[in-house]
């Protein structure tokens, strides 16, 4: 997951490939609320591992479930067969919805029938986001709630006990929220059983007042309770609701999740735009999927994207281009059709989403949010209290997407980076910024990695930071502190002959046939992160140091073959969504193209004096002074040697880093790269 201020996304220009979708966060947590109130064990496969599960899971230990997961990754989780096992305890649960609502109808429920005092809060956007509607359902139903703070919004106190009225039907308003319904229907088999003897078990009714939105997600809810032993019947038109007397949650031993509909709406998104050689395929969901957001795809085809569907997975490349305008009332794809929004950008005409004001009360006020995150683009967008209409866009603008905390903006917006597919508009298409990438942790934490995993770049349109300069200057340490702030990948070209004369050795290659030498470095599992250097997964750090590898990289950097590979190694690392790359020639002979180079000029006493305290610190005896006249001699060298000298770029700008400390020098690096960004500040 990128934990970086924002993403840069550069102009994407193709996709193909495979995905496999996260399980489904509405799925997870209903099955991980219904595990722990129902008897024994129950085993959850592929549950989605997010932000909103996470709080789930930890309200569902606080209250006394044994949760644990097993080392095949298997979630194991004891219940507890509906009986508290603490009747007190403040539960905090994020931006979660689907955590929020239905643990407040349970332990409203559990606490009126059984004792005890629960108070539920969340953060600021979860105090704004109305649950009136399920409070109101639940306080005539005899459950005592308090609002801690405005009345209608969490934070909640849920008290008890309290007699409860359940002969008449219990009533609430469909035309909200399909969550308050879908947290009456897993609470109230909890009393429908009636005491442990069985005395006073009853049918309990509910009866939706106004037209039910998200009816797919009810299904869903239905189709779960019954996987836990509890029957609903409910009427032709989706407005009473009957769970017979008797009902109690029982485990069904295992669980598997399915993939997540609402994900897969991007990488389908993806396939209609960007998919024209190849088709995305998307494992997770399909034809057999229980989640209404899989009719996502009659949408997209509707805007021209051929789709292939098996049981559980899709298929889909691009049909019709540009893709066909429409208007649609998007009722039974409530989140899904946040993707269509975007897509619309690609559209013949102006598209119209209708039925969408549920939008209004999720994350943020998604509505307004996508209407002014389109605008900056440079799109025509039009709303009112429950529809949006989005024209077509063909001037397209550098934009900074404010993802106000809300995961479905940017997962969605990043289908806007392929503007250059646009006709006449491959050699103007602009890059996109996501503010606060990691906001995605809520369903999808590796969304950003997922789909730069199948979509292409031109080379020259992928980012390339290059940071020279002579030895133990820092550029080392420089490097991994600007890439951590930017997501982007490192390139330590100092490492490649010494790494490419270990590889060769460990592989048995004669380090004398330059031959069989280069035809390896194509084929190294070479990663930098923080310091280290990975090789095939292993941190090879140390023995990158040892005399006899620096021999190794002697032998090997002397065959021109294996100058030209590495040097073909280095460009390759030119990868999604961007490089810096630090050594002796990296803005000179490797990326003279790259937007910004920075060379560092540490006085050699300096440098000195930082190697002096780095070996000190390891243990290592050392001379200050033979550090210097080293450093000294060895900059002599670089710098009249005849290939790749050591000199800075004609374009490249000085920092003399000796009077800063690695994180004065990192800002002073972002401050020139925001310069060189077309976005706004």
């Amino acid at each position: 997951m990128y934990k970086t201020a924002y993403l840069d996304l550069p102009p994407l220009r193709g996709a193909a490939g495979t995905v496999t979708l996260p399980g489904s966060k509405s799925i997870s947590n209903r099955v991980l609320l219904l595990a722990g109130l129902s008897a024994g064990e129950t085993l959850v496969h592929d549950l989605l591992d997010s932000d909103d599960t996470k709080v789930m899971i930890a309200a569902l230990r606080e209250l006394g479930c044994e949760l644990h997961h097993r080392d095949d990754g298997v979630l194991s989780v004891t219940g507890l067969g509906g009986r508290l096992q603490q009747k007190e305890a403040k539960l905090f649960l994020g931006n979660a919805g689907t955590a929020m609502r239905p643990l407040t109808a349970a332990l409203a429920v559990l606490a009126a029938t059984q004792g005890g005092r629960f108070e539920l809060s969340g953060v600021p956007r979860m105090h704004e986001r109305p649950i009136g509607d399920l409070v109101d359902a639940l306080r005539a139903l005899g459950c005592p709630i308090d609002c801690l703070g405005q009345e209608g919004y969490p934070p909640l106190r849920l008290q008890g006990p309290a007699p409860l009225s359940l002969d008449a039907p219990v009533q609430v308003r469909g035309d909200v929220s399909s969550q308050f319904l879908t947290a009456l229907l897993l609470a109230l088999p909890l009393v429908a059983a009636g005491g442990p003897d069985g005395q006073g078990a009853r049918d309990i009714v509910i009866e939706v007042t106004g037209e039910l939105i998200s009816k797919p997600y009810v299904q869903i809810t239905l189709d779960l309770l019954a996987r836990f032993g509890v029957q609903v019947q409910r009427d032709a038109d989706w407005q009473r609701f009957v769970i017979p007397a008797g009902s109690r949650y029982a485990s069904p031993g295992v669980v598997h999740v399915e993939g997540d509909a609402s994900s897969a709406s991007y990488f389908v998104a993806l396939g209609a735009i960007a998919a024209e050689s190849a088709p995305i395929r998307i494992e997770g969901v399909g034809s057999s999927s229980v989640q209404g957001d899989v009719r996502f795809v009659e949408a997209a085809e509707a805007m021209g994207a051929a789709v292939t569907l098996g049981a559980n997975w899709l298929e889909v490349r691009r049909g019709a281009w540009p893709l066909r305008a429409l208007d649609l009332d998007c009722n039974h794809i409530p989140d899904a059709a946040m993707t269509l929004a975007v897509m619309a950008l690609y559209a013949d005409g102006p598209t119209t989403l209708r039925n969408i004001a549920s939008w209004r009360v999720k994350e943020t006020d998604r509505i307004a949010a996508m209407a002014a995150e389109l605008r900056k683009l440079g799109a025509e967008v039009e709303e009112g209290p429950d529809w949006l209409r989005v024209h077509p866009l063909q001037h397209w603008q550098p934009a900074a997407i404010h993802t106000y905390d809300d995961h479905r903006v940017a997962m969605c917006f990043s289908l806007a980076a392929f503007n250059g597919l646009i006709a006449g508009r491959s050699e103007q298409a602009v890059p996109v910024r996501i503010l606060d990438p990691q906001c995605v942790a809520k369903t999808f934490p590796d969304y950003f990695e997922t789909l730069f995993s199948v979509v292409q770049a031109r080379p020259q349109d992928i980012p390339v930071i290059t940071i020279d300069g002579p030895t133990a200057s820092g550029k080392g340490t420089l490097t991994d502190e600007v890439a951590r702030a930017l997501g982007y990948g490192v390139l330590d070209s100092g490492s490649l002959y010494r790494v490419t004369g270990l590889a060769a050795h460990r592989a048995g290659v004669d380090l004398a046939d330059g031959a069989a030498v280069a035809a390896l470095v194509p084929t190294l599992d070479l990663r930098f992160e923080q310091g280290r250097v990975l090789l095939d997964d292993e941190d090879v750090s140390n023995e990158l140091r040892q005399e006899a590898t620096g021999l190794m990289a002697s032998q090997v950097g002397a065959h021109p073959p294996v100058r030209q590979a590495l040097h073909q190694l280095q460009l390759d690392f030119r990868r999604l969504p961007g490089l810096v790359a630090d050594g002796r020639d990296m803005g000179t002979a490797i990326f003279p193209d790259a937007p910004l180079k920075v060379f560092l000029t540490a006085t050699a006493a300096t440098r000195a004096e930082r190697r002096f305290h780095q070996l000190i610190s390891k243990g290592i005896p050392a001379k200050l002074e033979d550090l210097r006249a080293d450093l000294e001699a060895r900059d002599a060298r670089d710098k009249t040697r005849s290939a790749s000298p050591l000199q800075a770029a004609a374009d490249a700008i000085e920092l003399d880093n000796s009077a800063h400390s690695i994180e004065a020098s990192k800002d002073l690096v972002l401050g020139w790269w925001q310069t060189k960004r077309p976005f706004p500040h």
